[in-house]
């Protein structure tokens, strides 16, 4: 049995919390803002924290974090929050947080949470300060929640990243944002594409050159190493380097030491980024790249999915992309797009979205306005119900989806509303709160008028469902 200490303005919630966290055999000690948690951190030990990172006052989740994670002993935060976002998942992890979860938090995913803070403590990590997020990188699906994750624990290391991904799915993005995030962030982010420079050329362009190098060297360059010093270079498209720069660039690895074209040997401060689209595992056993520089660059491995895995990112991205226009997307310009497989990734997305705004005078862009190649059939175009589905508007498309699943739950459970809570894993308050809300409750409703006899029923008291 640990002490979970457990940080959320919002009474249901906490209560909700606390509730869980006993009936998983341990204590639970409620505080409902960050000063009190902080009190309560003084008073004795804790074993792990479940904090809400949107709370009112001076002290709000983000700065109850960093006063946390300040303590000698402190023990592993997890940050919990309906607001996701890149840039709070990221600064969250950068700070020192154990995980980042968003509400409403199930059963089961509470249960695995504090296993893991309870199992694994972080180590002390110099606290900063909060600063601008990385508006770049957009997405709340699971799986880039996970890249989100692994750039604010790597962010402030000195390790080599290696980016994996199709073309188009946003790697330059993800190494700005490990740029953005890092203490590195005041000074150059220098950007370099393999592939899009001759392999003649590429040794001036990455190491510079003295003039009278060579002929038409008619002055000194800074190389992209020298330009980057003290900040991130991105190497891009490097499984498409040649051979022998390949050996070059493991050398600068080593040894932290660039020569130029004709010059002498320097040291450099230099944080390395890399990414490509090619299979490298499969380049080194086929002889065409090094496998000395594979195992260099792969430190640390960030997987980013191709968008047709990331489905609930599709309309976000949408809507970033036509935020500076001004205009929106219809219901049916929205089914459009998920519908689609988008081969070309991120990129496709972002070119099909900006032609429409340019070509729609009108403030809404609609499901024909959105031109998409013929050559390229729509995933899901024959099946009519989930076209259904993903008819109308985004809340919309939710909220049927939420009352199909907890009127199945509550008809499996044969009424009774804990045990369908647990089947849906979530909390039984915000299961109450649903069940009001869709009218479940009501004679007619498509589930058993019975309701839980063992557990009161307190949809008329209780407060209503936070947003």
């Amino acid at each position: 049995m640990a002490t979970i200490l457990i940080v959320d303005d919002d009474r249901a919630l906490r209560e909700g919390l606390t509730e869980t966290v006993a009936d998983l055999g341990h204590t639970p000690v409620p505080a409902a803002s960050g000063s009190e948690a902080l009190a309560r951190l003084q008073e004795g030990p804790v074993a792990a924290v479940l904090l809400d990172l949107r709370m009112p006052g001076d002290l709000d989740g983000m700065a109850t974090l960093e006063r946390i994670c300040a303590l000698p002993d402190r023990p592993p935060v997890t940050v919990l929050t309906a607001f996701a976002s890149p840039a709070n998942t990221i600064e969250a992890m950068r700070l020192g947080a154990h995980d980042h979860l968003t509400k409403p938090i199930g059963r089961s995913d509470l249960a695995a949470a504090l296993d893991a803070m309870l199992a694994h403590a972080r180590p002390d990590a110099a606290a900063q300060a909060a600063h601008a997020g990385h508006p770049g990188l957009v997405g709340s699906s699971e799986s880039m929640r996970r890249v989100q994750k692994t750039i604010g624990l790597v962010a402030d290391t000195a390790s080599t990243v290696l980016i994996r991904g199709e073309t188009g799915t946003g790697k330059e993005e993800v190494a700005r944002a490990l740029h953005a995030f890092s203490r590195r962030r005041a000074r150059p982010f220098v950007p370099v594409n393999c592939a899009a420079i001759p392999g003649d050329q590429l040794e001036s362009e990455l190491f510079g050159h003295v003039r009278g190098a060579f002929a038409g060297a008619t002055a000194d360059r800074a190389g992209a190493f020298h330009q980057a010093e003290g900040g991130t270079l991105f190497l891009d498209e490097i499984g498409d380097m040649p051979a022998a720069m390949q050996a070059k660039i493991l050398r600068v690895i080593q040894d932290c030491v660039v020569t130029p074209l004709g010059g002498r040997s320097a040291r450099i401060d230099v944080r390395l980024v890399a990414a490509t689209h090619r299979d490298l595992p499969a380049l080194v056993a086929e002889g065409g790249f090094r496998a000395d520089l594979y195992y260099r660059l792969n430190v640390v491995p960030i997987d980013l999915p191709p968008l047709r895995e990331r489905l609930a990112d599709i309309v976000p991205l949408a809507e970033h992309f036509l935020a500076p226009s001004g205009k929106r997307l219809s219901g049916g310009a929205a089914s459009r797009l998920l519908a689609y497989d988008w081969p070309g990734n991120v990129r496709e997305l972002r070119n099909v979205v900006e032609r429409a705004a340019v070509l729609v005078r009108c403030g809404v862009i609609a499901a024909d306005d959105i031109d998409l190649p013929a050559a390229r059939p729509e995933r899901r175009a024959g099946d009519g119900s989930l076209q259904d589905w993903l008819s109308g508007d985004l809340p919309g498309a939710v909220a049927r989806l939420e009352r199909t699943m907890i009127a199945a739950a509550l008809r499996e459970a044969d009424g009774n509303r804990a045990r369908a809570a647990r089947r849906l894993g979530i909390q039984r308050q915000l299961l109450y709160a649903k069940i009001e809300r869709y009218g479940l409750g009501t004679p007619g409703a498509d589930l058993s008028g019975d309701t839980t006899g063992d557990v009161v029923n307190p949809d008329a008291s209780d407060p209503p469902e936070p947003g």
